[in-house]
């Protein structure tokens, strides 16, 4: 992208999850008769990753559809103030303000195409995938499989289900001990295994990858699950590859600036920044880019992000799962807790969470 001469100036966000919040409360802020506010986003819709899990293994709840887990962006600007785009023409759109806001690249069952028909063909087929499958095994054993595995025992409890990973317990150990084992014996209570590996000097939760045994006579269906990775690779062309780090992520100042263009913001998962990658997240940085747009464009001073607490939310099915808040001695939340949240964040009032906090 090019910088633009019109005496209208462009406001341009590239993606259309999160970055759909900012264009929301841009819509709100910029003046209509100075900028234009464009959304660029390579689906037509934004899909509910929190529902993603449950949407692809069956249709419980029915997820697929607009009223649930899709939100259409004709009602997102304010107004009217603003422009939405969909697809990745290649066509060449100058700016004065970029917001790059192009998420994660997911992979097994929750590589979700960006056409309409693919995402409707993929979506059946992952269902019938899991419907089809006698056993199911996950490699990897962070939040996506511990999900997946929760959502199979829903709808099939009898369906074997084995998450296999390589640490001594599942998840990072950036979480309690107390709430890793309480996770494993959540899954274990609704019939799911692990197999994991041994750590020297810590205590092995998990039975050991050199125990695990397949009875051949099954249907296993073995689903990569260990993690995601940036979707910046059209970046490293653009703007140079040390826009980049190691990782693949952003390289950010704390206003979410990257240090060599000021004008292009970045945020979400593909900022190399020191806290792990979640939607809770995601949602912090978009006010805060949000503001500093605005004050960048009046030539005010920005607002510096800092790190919170972690939060994690892992749903087992509709009535499983647990939570933990980082404060303190870290705090643990049963099902209960979890329904009473996912109630207030429901897929059918979808179009609400397009509405931040702008103040």
């Amino acid at each position: 992208m090019s910088k633009e001469t019109p005496a209208k100036r462009n406001i341009v966000v590239v993606g259309g999850n999160f970055g759909a919040h900012v264009a929301r409360s841009l819509s709100r802020s910029l003046d209509r008769t100075l900028y234009n506010l464009i959304l660029i986003n390579a689906r037509p819709y934004r899909l509910h990753l929190i529902a993603a899990a449950r949407m692809v293994v069956s249709d419980l709840d029915n997820l697929d559809t607009e009223d649930t887990g899709f939100a259409r962006y004709d009602k997102l600007f304010y107004n009217n103030n603003g422009t939405f785009i969909c697809g990745t023409s290649g066509e060449k759109i100058d700016f004065s303000v970029l917001v790059l806001a192009t998420g994660s690249i997911w992979g097994g069952p929750l590589a979700i195409p960006n056409g309409p028909e693919d995402v409707t063909r993929f979506i059946q087929g992952t269902r019938q995938m899991f419907k089809d499958a006698q056993n199911v095994v996950l490699v990897g054993g962070g939040p996506a499989a511990i999900e997946l595995a929760g959502e199979i025992k829903e709808v099939w409890p009898d369906k074997g289900v084995t998450i296999v990973h390589r640490g001594s317990q599942l998840l990072t150990d950036i979480y309690t001990d107390k709430f890793r084992v309480g996770i494993l014996r959540d899954l274990e209570a609704r019939g799911s295994r692990t197999k994991g590996s041994r750590d020297q000097g810590r205590p092995n939760r998990t039975r050991p990858l050199s125990r695990f045994v397949l009875t051949p006579n099954l249907c296993i269906q073995q689903l990569p699950m260990w993690g995601t990775r940036p979707n910046t690779a059209y970046l490293a062309s653009s703007l140079g590859a040390d826009t980049l780090a190691e990782n693949g992520c952003v390289k950010i100042r704390p206003t979410f600036q990257l240090h060599n263009h000021t004008e292009i913001f970045a945020m979400g998962d593909i900022i190399d920044w020191p806290e792990v990658k979640q939607s809770l997240k995601a949602n912090r940085h978009a006010v805060i880019v949000s503001k500093n747009v605005v004050n960048y464009l009046q030539g005010k001073s920005l607002k510096e992000y800092k790190n919170n607490f972690e939060v994690l939310i892992l749903t087992g099915g509709k009535r499983g799962g647990l939570g933990f808040f980082g404060v303190w001695w870290g705090i643990i939340v049963g099902a209960w807790v979890l329904i009473m949240i996912m109630t207030l964040y429901s897929y059918a009032n979808f179009d609400a969470l397009f509405v931040i906090d702008d103040n």
